[in-house]
């Protein structure tokens, strides 16, 4: 364990005690060892432990336990909202990033690759988003895309194809195939409609060979919605669903056992249920992308959940959307 306190040679009391009480060791043969007093040891294990530093010894163990539970996915500022969500603490975040270095606890951060492919559309739509990832409500705005997922142990991989809300991020429908082609990302829509029959979003894809494909387009028509396409070789065109993939195949992998298909299947079912109902978010508040959509659901004036500036979406904007 690690000093969370001010007493210069915590750390080494802390291991004194632990080990003693765990592996029932000599505690003089430890101080000895460790080059501390045995008589400051005992002043220190006796002595009146401040409220603050009980405070953080608190802290310490939900970090652990919340670092351990979601599989190390949680830097410090998401570990201080979820603190806080989920105990109804009001925790500032510099005081659990000074906590988590002292414990030797950080988010584990994996790198991902995007592959292209290149197709012929049939076709095509202009970039009618334009990088403008706000919505006032619901439905008004959607994005959608496939990604996939190498099945571990064989040459095998599955799809996932989701349709993103972009007012609160939540996945109005998503489905799973062993295959990547056209089924995958009608059922994806006709499951979204299904769920919200009256919804007419502004329908945002990249080019990929279902979406510029004559038939989706005719569903588009139908439901009355409006299509909007990223430009070539600009991913981040439809940035907020890349960032989806990019944070399920950050956390999913550290949260679950992985060992096969049926474990992974599992675990992506398991996984976009917590991104939806168990996740807070900063952006809202703390609260989930459900929460979010329930409350805006049941009123005429949604509330407004701004985005952060992003000088790249900047500087598109006055290049191209002036």
């Amino acid at each position: 364990d690690v000093r969370l306190g001010r007493t210069r040679l915590e750390s080494k009391y802390l291991a004194i005690q632990s080990l003693h009480e765990e592996n029932n060791w000599s505690i003089n043969w430890m101080c000895k060892g460790l080059g501390v007093s045995h008589a400051a040891y005992y002043k220190w294990l006796h002595r009146e432990v401040p409220d603050q530093e009980l405070e953080n010894q608190r802290i310490a163990a939900l970090i652990r336990e919340y670092d351990d539970r979601f599989g190390h996915i949680l830097g410090y500022r998401r570990m201080t909202l979820w603190i806080n969500h989920f105990n109804g603490t009001d925790y500032k975040v510099k005081r659990i990033h000074r906590i988590m270095k002292s414990i030797g606890i950080h988010a584990i951060i994996r790198a991902k690759r995007k592959q292209y492919e290149r197709s012929t559309p049939e076709t095509v739509a202009e970039n009618t988003l334009k990088r403008d990832f706000h919505a006032d409500k619901p439905n008004e705005k959607w994005t959608t895309d496939v990604t996939e997922f190498k099945i571990p142990e064989v040459n095998k991989k599955l799809y996932l194809s989701a349709i993103l809300d972009l007012y609160d991020r939540t996945p109005v429908s998503y489905v799973l195939s062993a295959r990547n082609d056209n089924a995958l990302v009608f059922k994806t829509f006709d499951l979204a409609i299904a769920a919200n029959p009256d919804a007419t979003p502004l329908f945002h894809s990249d080019r990929g060979f279902q979406y510029t494909s004559k038939v989706f387009k005719m569903k588009l028509q139908e439901q009355g919605m409006e299509q909007s396409m990223s430009r070539v070789g600009h991913c981040i065109d439809n940035g907020p669903t890349e960032g989806f993939w990019g944070i399920i195949k950050t956390e999913m992998y550290c949260m679950y056992d992985i060992t096969d298909e049926k474990t992974l299947r599992e675990a992506i079912e398991s996984y976009m249920n917590f991104y939806t109902n168990e996740r807070p978010q900063e952006r809202f508040d703390g609260k989930t992308p459900a929460q979010v959509r329930k409350e805006a659901m049941l009123t005429d004036a949604p509330k407004d959940y701004p985005i952060s500036e992003n000088k790249r979406i900047q500087k598109y904007k006055a290049k191209w959307a002036a």
